[in-house]
């Protein structure tokens, strides 16, 4: 869950290209259509694209994306007049680039002629044990474990897996919908005893892409909770149902938790891309929920987006898509805590 949310803002692996700029951001001259320096003060016209770019470019090759770095800085050279000094130097870091991947070659030709028939497994295996590195970090294994030796401890190691494994899932699904929009994002870290989290990093990002990577979360913790519930409904009764029905519960009104639109929670990214009408209507279908289906969760999410409207910060265009994900993740998430009810009383499994 998204208990605690980590979310720091940086330049995207590929930035969207800016609109076109007819008046000079630093003396407002009139500029024609493709003007990149103004006439009159000399100023960049596209500084704050190139800065995106920038920061991006520096970003990869941190990460010794080599390629893709190129590419970014080519991008800002066609945002650059020609003859400048900010030109030249771009052009001096696609030079130092083009060294490390000319070297790269060089090694990999040299390998291929030793290893011959056996180059392509080589590569293979190395790139699998890189995949498998960045798979399993330290800082992500040791946080699963220690989350996942507490519910042990708690409720028995079935439930304490289950529940540990619906949780990456959810976590995962910020990361997926993260990794779609081109965003760089890291492994979940978990907070034993308190939940987990997805650092992502981004810039400029749309409000919908935001509410969109926000809900993501709860959505894979619905197919958690269906899947588990599935499990319950088609398991006889005794210890097996009543594991799954447990994980059903449990998932769901974490999930529907997770809703709520306060801090940093799932609930409270994806209202930023709500109106004030919009916000109105996730308070009323929230109330009407907790009627239907009796989970006292659903008033705290209308009293969080009681406390969105008070607090204003409205969406100028206001996504009606989030509105429809937000309501509908709110009732079956509901209706499926309401079906399979918490079986663990304080049990083992």
């Amino acid at each position: 869950m998204n208990s605690v949310v980590g979310q720091v803002l940086e330049a995207p692996t590929q930035p969207a290209a800016p609109a076109p700029i007819f008046s000079c951001p630093q003396c407002s001259h009139y500029l024609p259509e493709g003007t990149l320096a103004c006439p009159d003060c000399q100023a960049i016209v596209y500084s704050e694209h190139l800065r995106q770019l920038a920061m991006a470019a520096t970003s990869l090759e941190g990460e010794q994306h080599w390629t893709e770095a190129r590419e970014r800085w080519r991008e800002a050279l066609a945002w650059l007049p020609t003859g400048t000094k900010q030109t030249e130097a771009v052009e001096q870091r696609i030079a130092l680039i083009d060294q490390k991947l000319g070297r790269s070659e060089e090694t990999r030709a040299k390998w291929t002629r030793r290893l011959g028939p056996l180059a392509p497994v080589v590569f293979f295996l190395a790139k699998l044990k890189t995949f498998f590195f960045l798979l399993f970090k330290a800082k992500f294994l040791l946080s699963f474990l220690g989350f996942f030796a507490i519910y042990w401890a708690l409720f028995g190691w079935k439930f304490g897996l289950g529940f540990t494994l619906a949780i990456l899932i959810h976590e995962m699904g910020h990361y997926t919908a993260a990794r779609l929009r081109g965003l760089k994002v890291d492994l979940p870290v978990f907070l034993p005893g308190l939940g987990a989290y997805v650092r992502w990093y981004s810039m400029g990002i749309s409000l919908e892409d935001l509410s969109s990577i926000a809900l993501a979360g709860p959505f894979f913790g619905l197919l958690v909770s269906v899947v588990c519930g599935a499990l319950a409904w088609t398991s006889p009764a005794g210890s097996t149902h009543d594991l799954f029905s447990a994980l059903a519960h449990v998932s769901a009104w974490l999930n529907v938790l997770n809703l709520i639109p306060v801090f940093g929670l799932d609930g409270a990214q994806a209202t930023y891309a709500l109106d004030r009408t919009q916000r109105w209507l996730v308070l009323a279908t929230s109330l009407i929920f907790f009627g239907l289906l009796q989970e006292y969760v659903f008033c705290f999410v209308a009293l969080g987006m009681g406390w969105r409207l008070w607090q204003g910060g409205y969406a100028e265009k206001p996504s009606t898509r989030t509105l429809v994900k937000f309501v509908l993740l709110l009732f079956t998430l509901g209706l499926v805590s309401y079906l399979f009810p918490d079986t663990t009383r304080g049990g083992r499994f």
